[in-house]
């Protein structure tokens, strides 16, 4: 099953790329489909066997890969609790992208190229999360950044396309530049970059020094630090995270595959993996506490203020990213997996439902130029309903659970820092509700702002689109409550102290435990265990996102329902942090100003010294001077004999004169 699982959209992806002429496109959609289709259905079973069964975690070697005398590495696949997950989650999702990337396509001239693209992104996500050693890691890691550059970039016509897919592609690179370090760092301090041996012997490093730059590092903490830098800009955590918004430039579906379950979680994968060696690295699980919670709360505050349905959506999920790494800097790795489970539901839910919209409205994709719709795509409407509830966390539904039990770990790390990322956890939480609403207002309420063309085409979009999104609805509305207990719940079995969870009767506490559930795939150090504490916070502190998430669904209603004139009279009254939020705190004119114009101007530079010197004086100008030679040479060739004759006459004497000039 695992071999099924992780290679069905990789034959899938073969069939549509090689046979696109023969098969057509309806065939490259039946293909990539299927094979989808075929790698959940594996998944899933897998995923029965480990919760479910007596299945045993293990590797699975396919072939031996590089041999370069002692250094061997085999292609593998590790299928523990962590990879099962990963593998549904991506399998699952990306079964609905593709499903609705039949009647959201249905138009576009190069149907098959993209059903292509979308199955290789998918293998590549797959081969990443089934990895089981640093190298083939490495290759799904650098796999999926090359395909998203594929899909950010598809519509290549249009010169945004291109440029988010080049911004994408390099703001990834600088982030994998920290993971290519860290991985050397591992294969100096363990001398393998096998999962099995770095595992076994961290308790044995971990107080081993290394000397980087000149200084002297903690080895373990510079790991983590380096690992996590190549986790910022996969899971676009502040700093490397200006290349997210611009991926909107891609077809709807792509944003949906991108932000919802594959290539920004790949980041948050990384890190519950290496959970052995985070745990010997408080520093930098310190760090991760910090930039996780700006992230969620500086996202949340640029959310605020956008205006294209796809972007708000898009800083939605880099808030959300924030809070899974919060999660995971405060040692509660079941919980940023639980919430990258449920976000994907319900996020890619918010996206294919954006694109029922953009569908519906002919292509616009400005908030300000819609409003009135909600009868006439009624189910769309329905379902983004749903997939906001549960953004916003409202009670029972999936993000409720998810995101509570992480703000609980992070107020029962008992920490400043914990406690600085659990209050901005709070605010984020607070916006986000204030932003999902505006959003669904905005879109589909009040007086329709588009023109009486746009509105009298306004229609719900086919089955194909709407099936998936139904899919994904169910589970924004029942994973959560379903997958608490295993991923979270007490490690005892007992029935959390969450007032919001009770464990399934039918089930036995044994099969639910929680560390039982994960295995060895996620370790924690004794007295680490925030989840567990995290059951007994106080209730103010379970209570509290659920109180803010409500005021800002109440005043989203008040500003845009009751008082439409009011969202205008607050940008004049906060102008100044209206400005930096609509302008995205200026993340972008700052590289710019820093790092882009610098880096041109240089080029430009070299560029002119490589034309001016080394060119003119090199090739340029050999051929230059040939030329000249041979123009000059040319006059002789007149077709006069007395010409030819003073020729022959000129080279008897030089070859005479040097004869003489050598007897001499």
């Amino acid at each position: 099953m695992d071999v099924i699982a992780v290679f069905a959209p990789f034959f899938a992806f073969v069939l549509a790329g090689l046979l696109n002429r023969q098969i057509g496109d309806r065939g490259c959609q039946i293909v990539t489909c299927v094979g989808l289709l075929i790698a959940a259905a594996a998944s899933i079973k897998l995923f029965l066997d480990f919760a479910l069964g007596d299945q045993m975690p293990y590797v699975r070697v396919l072939a031996e890969w590089v041999a370069v005398g002692d250094f061997k590495v085999s292609w593998a696949l590790r299928v523990d609790m962590l990879s099962v997950v990963m593998m549904n989650v991506i399998t699952i999702v990306s079964s609905c992208v593709h499903i609705y990337s039949v009647g959201y396509m249905s138009h576009d001239e190069a149907k098959g190229r993209f059903m292509a693209y979308l199955s290789l992104f998918t293998f590549a996500m797959l081969m990443l999360v089934s990895a089981d050693n640093l190298l083939q890691l490495f290759f799904g890691w650098e796999g999926v950044g090359l395909a998203s550059y594929l899909l950010i970039g598809f519509w290549n016509e249009k010169h945004s396309a291109n440029a988010a897919a080049q911004k994408a592609f390099i703001v990834n690179r600088i982030g994998d530049f920290g993971l290519t370090l860290g991985i050397f760092t591992i294969f100096l301090v363990f001398g393998s970059i096998e999962f099995e041996t770095i595992f076994a012997n961290v308790a044995d490093q971990a107080e081993t020094a290394f000397v980087f730059f000149g200084h002297e590092f903690h080895a373990l903490t510079l790991i983590g630090l380096l690992l996590f830098i190549g986790a910022t800009g996969k899971s676009a955590q502040l700093g490397l995270h200006v290349w997210l918004p611009d991926a909107m430039e891609g077809p709807t579906p792509v944003s949906a595959l991108i932000h919802a379950a594959t290539m920004v979680t790949a980041g948050v994968f990384l890190l519950a993996r290496f959970s052995p060696v985070y745990e010997y690295a408080p520093f930098a699980l310190a760090v991760v506490t910090v930039v996780g919670a700006l992230t969620a709360f500086i996202a949340a505050t640029i959310g605020l203020t956008q205006f294209d349905i796809k972007r708000v959506i898009a800083y939605s999920t880099m808030s959300q990213l924030g809070y899974m790494f919060f999660a995971l800097g405060v040692s509660a790795y079941g919980a940023a997996m639980f919430h990258l489970m449920t976000h994907a539901f319900f996020k890619a839910l918010l996206f294919l439902g954006a694109g029922s919209v953009i569908h519906a409205l002919s292509g616009e994709q400005d908030m300000r130029k819609m409003g009135g719709i909600w009868k006439k795509i009624p189910v769309t409407y329905v379902l983004m309903w749903i997939g906001s509830l549960a953004l916003a966390g409202v009670p029972f539904f999936a993000g409720y659970y998810s995101k509570d039990i992480m703000l609980e770990a992070a107020w029962a790390r008992d920490t400043g820092v914990a406690h600085f990322a659990y209050w901005l956890g709070i605010a984020a939480a607070f916006m986000t509700a204030f932003y999902s609403w505006r959003l669904l207002f905005m879109t589909f309420h009040g007086k329709p702002r588009a023109s009486a063309e746009v509105m009298h085409h306004v229609h719900e979009s086919p089955p194909v689109m709407l099936v998936p999104l139904f899919v994904l609805a169910l589970g924004a509305l029942m994973a959560g409550a379903v997958f608490y207990q295993p991923f979270v719940g007490s490690a005892g079995g007992h029935e959390a102290s969450a007032a919001h969870h009770t464990e399934p009767a039918h089930e036995s506490p044994e099969r639910w435990n929680r560390q039982a559930f994960w295995g060895p795939a996620i370790q924690v150090r004794p007295g680490n265990d925030t989840l567990e504490v995290a059951h007994n916070v106080a209730d103010w502190v379970k209570r509290m996102p659920t109180v803010v998430g409500v005021l800002g669904i109440v005043l989203a209603f008040v500003m845009y329902i009751l008082q439409p004139r009011l969202p205008g009279r607050m940008k004049e009254i906060f102008s100044a942090p209206h400005t930096l939020f609509y302008n995205k705190w200026f993340w972008d004119e700052i590289y710019q100003f820093v790092l882009v114009r610098p880096a041109l101007l240089l080029g430009r530079m070299l560029s002119l010294g490589d034309r001016k010197v080394i060119d003119a004086v090199g090739p340029d100008g050999g051929a230059r001077a040939s030329g000249k030679i041979a123009t000059a040479l040319s006059h002789f060739q007149s077709g006069y004999i007395f010409q030819y004759a003073f020729v022959m006459m000129m080279a008897l004497v030089a070859v005479l004169s040097w004869f003489a000039f050598r007897m001499g």
